[in-house]
């Protein structure tokens, strides 16, 4: 391991992260809500921690390795987290574990929050809390990536470690940096029409961009306790479901349909057909089901909680206009399921991801086929092209270490006192980067034990980085050699 190379690295990423409490300190200076000195002071302190980072490696240039992308990666998510973390304990004096709960549940695009009385707080605190999980819904890393090699710093191993998963390699243009700029230009596009949307439906402006921040990065932070749901109306609930259903896109294929400004690239991608049939058929069965327990009254009444619902539970936004965990019974245990399942690969969303689960159900039905027709020669196809071994391995793995994970956290939050519910609940929300929970962490991990929040942050860190970029730094081996 290149130690002054990573130390290096870790100052430029701190630097340029201390960039980002810059529009937070002018809120605070528009709405002069009493937050500026602790902005400045938390800008400083991330500058300072750059520079001392950076100065004594500053000429240790050598090529990042893969094994050391995956530390730098990893790392610097939990760091980032301690860091952006500050404005809540200088500003709203947090205890240090609900500082970094908040922040890396916000950089996770996971939406768990320990906070109440949003409606109350300074508006650079809840801009700040927004805007962290805009940031982490394309990735930090990513950012960096578009910009570091302006700085003379390669990226393409830290694109690889963060993208981890069965499109890590897939470059949509001949240089990493060139592929990150073009996602992070569709990601502010879509990011300045959602909120354009907000607005024009009702929303402040102050609330149109923060609620554009959390739909577009699948991230569920609102800047009102009651959500969404706050503002009661199917027009804005309309626009979420869009713009949520947009970020739970690989961002691949928006890149080629803006390419080529053709729609009908995203019904001719299998993934994407896949993930709109389960957003489709999610709505119409909850919302036939709320209409046979006679939740709502009338169809339409269930459609529109049914299909908001489904949709920010197949993101993993987390927004909510109604408390699912009050429907019958059936209907959370689908949603869980959803959240399981996720967006598409690439996308801002959490879960295993469609394709994932495509292709493993493909598997599964292959081999029953093989069963009848022993002598029979099949290839798994996606899309009409052939999956590699490598391919279908992997995504075995990842399934067998996502499973084992969550009965592994599930079962320590039951040692820890949480009751089944909500121990499911708790890991659900975290690993799947979904937010809402069940039981005690219903609306809020603010009740629980330290220990169950740290248990999650780390569940938050898994779902975020695709189990194999965190639990690699777990491996003997990874630090031999």
């Amino acid at each position: 391991m290149h130690w002054r190379t990573v130390f290096r690295l870790f100052g430029l990423l701190f630097l340029f992260y201390s960039l980002s409490f810059l529009p937070s300190l002018g809120v605070a200076w528009l709405y002069q809500d009493g937050q500026m000195k602790e902005f400045v002071s938390s800008w400083l302190l991330c500058a300072l921690l750059g520079l001392a980072l950076w100065l004594p490696n500053h000429a240790k240039r050598q090529a990042l390795s893969v094994r050391e992308a995956f530390f730098v990666v990893a790392l610097f998510w939990a760091l980032i987290g301690a860091v952006a973390g500050l404005p809540f304990v200088l500003g709203l004096h947090l205890s240090v574990t609900d500082a970094v709960f908040e922040s890396i549940s916000g950089f996770t695009t996971t939406g768990a929050t320990v906070m109440t009385g949003l409606d109350s707080l300074p508006p650079s605190i809840l801009y700040h809390r927004q805007q962290i999980q805009w940031l982490g819904g394309m990735g930090m890393i990513v950012l960096a990536v578009a910009i570091l090699p302006l700085m003379g710093v390669g990226g393409s191993q830290l694109y690889r470690a963060e993208s981890s998963g069965v499109a890590k390699f897939e470059k949509l243009t001949p240089r990493i940096a060139e592929t990150a700029r073009s996602l992070w230009g569709i990601y502010v596009g879509l990011t300045l029409a959602c909120a354009l949307a907000y607005w024009a439906a009702g929303m402040t402006l102050f609330d149109a961009v923060g609620h554009a921040f959390a739909t577009v990065a699948t991230g569920g932070f609102s800047t009102h306790d009651a959500s969404i749901g706050w503002f009661n109306s199917p027009l804005i609930e309309s626009i979420a479901i869009v713009f949520m259903l947009a970020g739970g896109v690989n961002f691949a294929v928006h890149f080629v349909a803006w390419n080529r400004r053709n729609p009908l690239v995203y019904p001719r991608d299998p993934e994407a057909r896949v993930y709109g049939g389960l957003f489709l058929g999610g709505s119409l069965f909850v919302a036939l089901s709320l209409l046979w327990t006679q939740a709502y009254p009338g169809f339409a009444e269930s459609l529109r909680y049914g299909a908001f619902q489904v949709a920010s539970i197949l993101t993993s936004t987390g927004f909510g206009t109604a408390t699912f965990g009050e429907w019958p019974r059936h209907i959370p245990l689908t949603l869980v399921i959803l959240s399981f399942i996720g967006g598409c690969i690439g996308s801002t969303a959490g879960g295993m991801k469609v394709m994932r689960v495509m292709l493993m159900a493909r598997q599964g039905v292959q081999q029953l086929v093989h069963l009848a027709h022993p002598r029979a020669m099949m290839t798994l196809k996606l899309g009409g092209r052939p999956v590699d071994q490598d391919t279908q391995f992997s995504i075995w793995g990842f399934a067998v270490l996502y499973t084992f994970v969550t009965l592994m956290l599930t079962l320590a939050m039951m040692g820890l006192g949480l009751d089944f519910t909500s121990a499911v609940g708790a890991v659900v929300a975290t690993i799947n980067l979904l937010g809402p929970g069940l039981g005690e962490v219903a609306s809020s991990f603010a009740g629980v034990d330290d220990a169950i929040k740290w248990l999650s942050l780390f569940a938050m860190l898994v779902g975020r980085l695709e189990v194999f970029t965190l639990l690699i730094l777990f491996l003997p081996a990874y630090w031999r050699g």
